[in-house]
Formats: structure tokens, C-alpha cells, sequence
């Protein structure tokens, strides 16, 4: 039985979108603007070109190969067994993250009416962590009746939601917006290129949505149409997140926040900041309190179907339970890697909850996804050969997508590095001897050193435990190094026989 092929180019444009414009619009554009200042919209910008070329790489791979959860598998294709193993734990690590993110920042935006679910620290209260719970197990319905009934609800209140994402931008922008912040405190960039360089991670969880396009691909109607999707999604996240940093910035109020006019460093704000902003005018905090809540929910079960493909691809790479690649008879959907990621979701929704702000757990979803993202680039080179459709310039392409994926990821800094790497590592050294993964481990030496080489940058640069080198020389020594060393080995190592599925193929895995 195959997977449906249901969703329309304009489900797949909401589906973009609306799936990445939620917590990271609203909770990432205080963080950057405590790292970069007014510059935080530069970052933004940045991070949408970054992204493009990384989002390029994932329209040529799912054009050609438009499978359930692909970029889980196109390494399968180029590397073999470990390298694929190493990348699925990345993925999966990325979207186990998310789901819980976007359930408990639905918790936070409640907290208004009902303070007894945030504690004075901004950890949830064991209320606020069971309720995250039921919003992350309420998100399963939607993706459990078919995937056409998900890109209609998913077209339906994603076009809603942003509806309500851009009149409050533009509210907040028309009451409370004062250009003097831009200029008047340290000027537009207090903490220089490090500033804007070190908040972009924070906006590339932001800019994740587009991933959860190819792992549709296999359920799109017209697969000639991923790549222009992706493409349109960048650009229209973009322009939201602009947006959303312009008025962040110009509708600071200093003293009605409690914090000295110019503090930048102190904008990592507790609560959800847009609510925050809108504090002053009762109809823009009607607003904001409903984009709190409706926003990170429709982002938390999109990305609740995205992470079931990829349990998906996983089940299909038999490296996890061939359950996980099990489909309902009656909707075609994968039941048991649906129920599975949800059952580890709430877990981690309640494990996680105690933590005390929700931007520590987007560096560390950003951190392993991009660990994982930097296979695909490598992967597309070694795959092309066999390809009907090729982009133009797609060497540069892929190189500079894998570059800013190794940037991105070693931008998190430290300790967030070694976490991510030490919970890849696990995944892939538990589910390896169980599945009894070791084929193609010469294949995988690249990207086993490119982790560790990261590992080690982290610790030694920026603002690492040692800060032998600056944030400028660290950053520049992982650039040359990835582009100079690991891309090419990674191009070098691919298998000698390279052979891709065809859609028949793929739909009787």
C-alpha cells in the first residue's frame, strides 16, 4: 500500500510557512536582538540566504528523489549504512526537539491568564508540564486521519494564522514603534559582525520549516513543483521574520519592560516577548495572546508529521523497528512511527519543561539538526550523476549550503555542541549494535571526523572553555576547513556504485 499523494503546491507553500513561522518568530527575535542588537534583523537576513542555498540543495534532492522523510535517506544512497545512521539520529534529535518546543510555548502564551504554569523562574510548573503534555498528544489528530485531511486543516489555519502573524506585526509596528531604538543605543550593530554572526542560529531554527517539504515529497501530487516551493518559502519566511525583528526592535519600550534603555544583553525576556510588547493596548494583547497560542500549535503538529517521516524513512532503512514503516489501512498515514513520536514527544515535553527558558532547547535542536542538514549537500554531489533534473551551479551551491550548515551548527557554541553530539552519538551507537549497522563505516570516516572536528572548534573558539582562538579566527578556520577538507572528502567518499530509486521502487520499501 503506498503513501497518498494528496497534497497540492499551494498545501505545500502554507504547509512551509505556517510550519516554520511560530516560536522561532516570536521567541528567536529577542534572543538575536540580545546577541546582535538592532542587527538582529541583518541576522535574519542572512539566515534567509544561508538557508536559501541549503533549502536549494533539499529542492534538487526530493525533485529527484521524492521519498517520505529523504533527506533522513539520501545519504543511504550516497554513503551507505553508518553515514546514514549518524544522519537519521541528527534529524531525528532535530524534530524530537520541536514538537515539545512548540507545545510548551503554547503553555507559555497561556501562562497570562493562568500564572500557576510558569514558576517565578520561567521553568513550568508540574501543571504547566502536563498540560504541555495534552497539547502534544492533541496534535496527533491531525496528522493521524490521512494527508489530505492534514493539508486542508494545514492550509486552512496556517493561512489563518498568518493572517494574524502579519496584523499583529503591522499593530505592533502602527502603536508602539520608535526608530530611535535602532540607532540611539550602541548604534545598529553594539556587538559588531560576532553579534550578528552569533545570533543567525537562533533564526535557523526558524528557517527549519522548509525541511518538512522533501520529507513530503513523496505525498505531493506534482513532485516538478518541490523545488519552487521551497524556494517561495525562504522568501516568505524571510520577509515574516524581517518584519517581525523591525517591529521587535522599534517596539522596545525599556522601562515598561523593567530593563535600562540600551541593555541589550538583557532581552532574553522570561515570558513570550510579542506579549510582552503589547502589554500596553488591550486589543493588540488580545492579538498577541492569540497568536501565542494558535501560532506554535499548528508549527507543533506539522513538525509532529514531519518527525514521523523520518521515523518513517528511518523504519525503511531498517534502522529502527519495520513497525515504524507500517501503514493504517484506512489512511495511509504511518501509524506506529506516528504514535511512537508522539509518545517520545510528551516524555520529552515533561522531562524538558523544568528547563528554564525555551532558548536553550532551540540551540539544541538547532545544533543536531544542522549536524545532519550538512550531509545533504555532500550527498546531492555524490548523487547527481544519476539524476533526470539538475540545478545549474550546483557545485558552489552545495558547497557554500554545506559550509553555512557547518557554521551554523558550530555557532551554538559550547556546551551545545557536545550535547547535541553526545545524544547523536548514543542514538547511533545504541540502535547501531541493535539493528547491527557497520556496513560502509570507511564511507563514513568524513563525516565521523567532520562531528568531531566541529566538537573540537567549539571548544576552542569563540566563546569555548579554552577561547584559544576568537570568534572571528574559529569561524574562519571551520569555513576553510569544511569547504577545503571535509566537502571534498565527503564528495570522494561516496559509494563507487551509486544507484537511486525510482518511485515505483520506493513506494514497495
Amino acid at each position: 500500500m503506498p503513501l497518498k499523494k494528496e497534497l497540492r503546491f499551494r498545501d505545500l507553500i502554507v504547509l512551509g510557512i505556517a510550519g516554520a513561522v511560530g516560536t522561532g518568530a516570536l521567541f528567536s527575535t529577542a534572543g538575536m536582538a540580545n546577541a546582535a542588537g538592532p542587527a538582529a534583523v541583518l541576522s535574519w537576513v542572512l539566515g534567509g540566504i544561508f538557508y536559501l542555498f541549503i533549502g536549494l540543495t533539499f529542492a534538487e534532492l526530493s525533485s529527484n528523489i521524492p521519498e517520505a522523510g529523504g533527506p533522513t535517506r539520501y545519504s543511504l544512497y550516497s554513503h551507505g549504512r553508518v553515514t546514514n545512521l549518524l544522519n537519521a539520529m541528527a534529524d531525528l534529535v532535530w524534530y524530537l526537539f520541536i514538537p515539545p518546543i512548540e507545545a510548551l510555548a503554547v503553555v507559555e502564551g497561556l501562562s497570562y491568564f493562568l500564572p500557576s504554569l510558569v514558576g517565578p523562574g520561567g521553568s513550568y510548573t508540574l501543571l504547566g508540564a502536563g498540560l504541555g503534555v495534552i497539547f502534544l498528544l492533541l496534535f496527533v489528530p491531525f496528522n493521524y486521519f490521512g494527508v489530505g485531511a492534514f493539508g486542508k486543516s494545514t492550509t486552512t489555519f496556517g493561512i489563518v494564522k498568518l493572517v494574524f502573524y502579519v496584523a499583529l506585526a503591522l499593530g505592533l509596528a502602527g502603536y508602539f514603534f520608535s526608530a530611535k531604538n535602532f540607532f540611539s543605543y550602541g548604534g545598529f550593530s553594539p556587538f559588531g559582525f560576532a553579534g550578528i554572526f552569533s545570533a543567525i542560529p537562533l533564526a535557523m531554527f526558524a528557517f527549519g520549516g522548509i525541511r518538512v517539504i522533501p520529507d513530503y515529497a513523496e505525498e505531493t501530487k506534482d513532485r516538478h513543483k518541490l523545488a519552487s516551493s521551497i524556494v517561495w518559502v525562504v522568501l516568505g519566511q524571510t520577509l515574516i521574520y524581517v518584519l517581525f525583528a523591525v517591529v521587535f526592535v522599534g517596539g522596545i519600550n525599556w522601562s515598561s519592560l523593567g530593563l535600562s534603555a540600551g541593555n541589550w544583553a538583557s532581552l532574553s525576556l522570561p515570558g513570550n516577548p510579542f506579549v510582552d510588547l503589547a502589554k500596553g493596548n488591550g486589543a493588540l494583547l488580545a492579538l498577541a495572546l492569540i497568536v501565542a497560542t494558535i501560532g506554535p500549535f499548528v508549527t507543533g503538529y506539522i513538525y509532529l508529521g514531519g518527525g514521523t517521516r523520518v521515523l518513517f524513512a528511518m523504519g525503511r532503512s531498517a534502522i529502527v523497528s519495520k513497525l515504524m514503516k507500517q501503514l493504517n489501512s484506512t489512511y495511509s498515514i504511518p501509524v506506529w512511527s506516528l504514535v511512537a513520536f508522539a509518545v517520545v514527544g510528551a516524555i520529552i515535553t515533561f522531562l524538558t519543561s523544568p528547563v528554564p527558558t525555551i532558548y536553550g532547547l532551540i540551540s539544541d535542536a538547532v545544533s543536531a539538526g544542522y549536524i545532519g542538514f550538512a550531509v545533504n549537500p555532500v550527498a546531492m554531489m555524490v548523487l547527481r550523476k544519476t539524476y533526470d533534473k539538475k540545478f545549474r551551479g550546483g557545485l558552489p551551491i552545495a558547497l557554500l549550503a554545506f559550509v553555512f550548515s557547518a557554521l551554523i551548527a558550530f555557532w551554538n557554541g559550547w556546551p551545545v555542541v557536545p550535547y547535541s553530539v553526545a545524544i547523536i552519538a548514543a542514538g547511533a551507537l545504541i540502535f547501531g549494535i541493535i539493528y547491527r549497522v557497520g556496513r560502509n563505516f570507511i564511507n563514513s570516516l568524513w563525516y565521523i571526523f567532520y562531528i568531531a572536528f566541529l566538537l573540537v572548534m567549539s571548544y576552542i573558539g569563540g566563546e569555548g572553555a579554552l577561547s584559544i582562538l576568537n570568534f572571528y579566527q574559529s569561524s574562519a578556520v571551520v569555513a576553510v576547513v569544511s569547504a577545503a577538507v571535509f566537502f571534498p572528502w565527503g564528495i570522494l567518499s561516496g559509494l563507487r556504485d551509486v544507484k537511486t530509486p525510482k518511485i515505483e521502487e520506493i513506494e514497495s520499501q
